[in-house]
């Protein structure tokens, strides 16, 4: 049974925030989940925020890998997930293009997301977008809610972000301790 009362959501980027960057990535066996994430997981989880994948995987569209290399690669992922006892409530992903228009589900739109609130009673005031990337954070801006960027090897405008942090672990506790006194974005 769902629960009925309203849950802060922590909406995450998979490539290169859940786990490590792989170009394209389509064999599950490439799939690794960093230390740090499963320690920022549980403490999002403890803190009682739904936690949902958002990612952009247009390698379908272009033919790099089918809906069942990714259904794979996301089974992977649950399996790692689960030896450490932890889950993902929903995974999102959108298969189209970056052509302009193709969809409304593409990072920087909101599609996904409005998705996810939906199908679950998310408290949007004490949710956050953590990501890597720009799209990441304007997704985050178009949503309303703050966005935490990893900082990575990726090049990255950080005056989009709320919040710039180490990795996902501090990611993670800034989630849960500063957000929830401060729910505010910046202004753009």
């Amino acid at each position: 049974m769902k629960n009925t009362a309203c849950q802060p959501a922590a909406f995450l980027d998979r490539d290169g925030t859940l786990i490590r960057a792989v170009d394209y990535l389509r064999d599950p066996s490439e799939v690794v989940v960093p230390a740090e994430v499963i320690q920022g997981l549980r403490l999002l989880r403890d803190a009682g925020f739904l936690l949902l994948l958002i990612s952009n995987q247009s390698g379908i569209s272009r033919g790099y890998f089918t809906q069942d290399d990714l259904a794979a690669v996301h089974a992977r992922m649950s399996q790692l997930l689960a030896l450490e006892k932890i889950h993902l409530d929903a995974y999102y992903y959108c298969p189209h293009s970056a052509v302009p228009g193709a969809c409304q589900c593409r990072k920087p739109l909101t599609g996904m997301l409005e998705q996810a609130c939906q199908e679950f009673k998310i408290d949007r005031e004490h949710s956050c977008m953590i990501g890597d990337d720009d799209c990441d954070m304007q997704l985050a801006q178009n949503f309303a809610i703050p966005g935490l960027l990893l900082k990575t090897e990726r090049v990255c405008d950080e005056s989009l972000a709320t919040l710039v942090c180490a990795d996902f672990l501090e990611a993670a506790r800034l989630a849960v301790n500063e957000l929830e006194a401060h729910p505010s974005v910046p202004e753009l």
